[in-house]
């Protein structure tokens, strides 16, 4: 039985916390012949598990088709869920839907990983801004109209900018429009999904700044989602690494860079640069081979087990258990301790 003072801890850290994903799934389905008949599933996602606190930024980062975008997708109940839940202010919104849903949705929001095809180019940006408004019903006439002047001024785009296309504005300008589309219902939660990727260098600076303005402002929670780990590491309080479907690490930024304990996790970082000549000549990469897997058949045991340099025989037959070290740290690996 858990202390009184153990208890109210717990309460405490359940108090802070806005989000957590409990054992979440997402499972797509394929399906081969003429009469579509199935086969198999994608196990896009696999059973991972995770809280982000008000006010904080959980880093996702992994390799491309890992899963980093389907778990955002299926938090914000863009896709179902196989399994799991989703607590999202301590509601399970994984079995709301309808209207109960629809009431929820305001509350959180995404900004898309490429701005131009987020936005519909037939549309002004006044009308691509004013959308959710109109949809939810938050704001319509002059107040609507000064809402939108308001959000534009708030991503730092001259308002009078209003009633031009996306087509008008560089690849930056267009990401703006879109923070201001997913700020316009005043949500809580925003799932940034690799919303620098697709820029050059010289604005991503520019965009991240402008996160991380806008959540000092307006108290926003983010879950950023990137496989530019230099990028999160700058705005990132805590970091995730996400492996064929899985998360196999997480921590504290400045633990998880200084002391990577998965296997997978020292490989990533091991090929970041480092902007020392000096360390980055002596300095040794784990380099992996061969392929990633198919998530729509993942190896037996660890994900991780078919490229680990470390591997042993434990590792391809059974499957690591998810478990919580010293300082809040998570890993899921046979090998530390």
């Amino acid at each position: 039985m858990m202390s009184e003072a153990a208890t109210l801890d717990r309460q405490g850290q359940d108090a802070e916390v806005l989000l957590r994903v409990e054992n979440l799934s997402k499972h797509f389905p394929v399906y081969k012949g003429i009469i579509r008949r199935q086969v198999g599933v994608i196990q896009a996602v696999d059973g991972i598990s995770f809280d982000i606190r008000k006010g904080e930024t959980l880093g996702l980062v992994g390799e491309s088709g890992c899963g980093k975008s389907t778990a955002g997708r299926t938090i914000l109940r863009l896709y179902d869920a196989t399994a799991g839940r989703i607590l999202f202010g301590g509601q399970d919104i994984a079995k709301l839907s309808g209207e109960d849903l629809r009431r929820t949705r305001p509350r959180m929001q995404m900004i898309f990983q490429d701005p131009q095809a987020c936005l519909n180019p037939r549309m002004t940006v006044s009308s691509i801004i004013a959308e959710p408004l109109d949809e939810h019903h938050a704001a319509k006439g002059p107040a609507k109209q000064q809402r939108v002047r308001e959000l534009l001024d708030a991503v730092g785009m001259n308002p009078r900018f209003a009633n031009r296309y996306p087509h008008e504005f560089s690849g930056g300008q267009r990401q703006r429009i879109g923070i201001a589309r997913a700020l316009a219902l005043n949500p809580e939660f925003i799932v940034c999904d690799e919303p620098i990727a697709a820029l050059d260098v010289s604005i991503q600076a520019q965009v991240v700044n402008l996160l991380e303005d806008l959540q000092a402002k307006l108290g926003l929670t983010y879950l950023f989602i990137s496989h530019d780990l230099s990028m999160v590491r700058h705005i990132a309080d805590r970091v995730a690494v996400m492996y064929l479907g899985k998360v196999v690490e997480l921590a504290t930024r400045d633990e998880l860079y200084a002391d990577p304990r998965h296997p997978y996790t020292k490989a990533l970082l091991s090929a970041v640069p480092i902007p020392n000549p000096e360390v980055e000549a002596h300095r040794s990469r784990t380099i992996l081979t061969g392929d990633v897997p198919s998530p729509a058949n993942p190896p037996t045991g660890c994900r991780f087990c078919t490229r680990c340099p470390v591997a042993v025989e434990k590792c391809h037959s059974v499957e690591p258990e998810w478990r919580q070290l010293s300082g809040g740290r998570h890993v899921a690996c046979h090998l530390v301790e």
